[in-house]
């Protein structure tokens, strides 16, 4: 008898450090993902480095963007 009970005693409290642990890691994975969602929110992910960039290197890209024979001469001349 003595057995049964220290083994539910040992049961119990393995299963409520379980009870825990998860309440735990579910409050910290929402403290996480609130931060991100106010991250998100504050622009703290928006790109303000490509735009900038993208004016410098615009010619070349639609140099390569051109397939036809037109769309070339048409480079050509200005040039």
């Amino acid at each position: 008898m003595i057995i049964v009970a220290h083994n539910f005693a040992i049961q119990y409290t393995i299963m409520s450090v379980i009870y825990i642990l998860l309440s735990i890691s579910i409050l910290i994975a929402l403290i996480f993902f609130i931060a991100f969602i106010s991250a998100v929110k504050s622009g703290q992910y928006d790109d303000s480095y490509t735009p900038s960039v993208r004016m410098l290197f615009e010619d070349e890209i639609k140099k390569d963007s051109c397939k036809t024979e037109t769309c070339k001469t048409k480079n050509k001349q200005q040039s």
